[in-house]
C-alpha cells in the first residue's frame, strides 16, 4: 500500500497551491480519502476528506471555501486546491485513506474533534506560507 503525496512548497500568503496524492495497493473506489496537516509542535488534524463511495466531502471550517478536494478515480489520486492561503496554513500536509467510516464521517476522519481513524497514510509534503 503506498499514498505518495506531492505539491507543496513555500507560497506567499493569498497565493495557492494543489496538492496531489496517489495511491496504490488497495482497492481506492471503496475508501474514503482524507487530507491531514500537522504543524509543528500540534497534533494532526483532518482538513478535508470525500468519500469515493458517493462523492461526499467534508471540510474543517477554518478551510471552508478556500480548499477543494477532489476525486480522480481513473488516477487513483486524490487533490486538494488551496487558495488564499494563511501563514497559519503552514504544515505538512499527508493524505490518509479509511474504509468507510460507521459512524459520522467528519469525526471519523479528524475534521471535527481531535481524534480520526485510518487505515494508511503517506508521508507528507510541506506547505509553507511565508512573505
Amino acid at each position: 500500500v503506498q499514498l505518495v503525496e506531492s505539491g507543496g512548497g513555500l507560497v506567499q500568503p493569498g497565493g495557492s497551491l494543489r496538492l496531489s496524492c496517489v495511491a496504490s495497493g488497495f482497492t481506492f473506489d471503496d475508501y474514503t480519502i482524507g487530507w491531514f496537516r500537522q504543524a509543528p509542535g500540534k497534533e494532526p488534524e483532518g482538513v478535508a476528506c470525500i468519500s469515493n463511495n458517493d462523492g461526499i466531502t467534508y471540510y474543517r471550517d477554518s478551510v471552508k471555501g478556500r480548499f477543494t478536494i477532489s476525486s480522480d478515480k481513473a488516477r487513483n489520486t486524490v487533490y486538494l486546491q488551496m487558495k488564499s492561503l494563511k501563514p497559519e496554513d503552514t504544515a505538512v500536509y499527508f493524505c490518509a485513506a479509511a474504509t468507510p467510516p460507521p459512524w459520522n464521517t467528519a469525526v471519523y476522519m479528524g475534521i471535527i474533534g481531535d481524534t480520526y481513524w485510518i487505515d494508511y497514510r503517506g508521508q507528507g509534503t510541506q506547505v509553507t506560507v511565508s512573505s
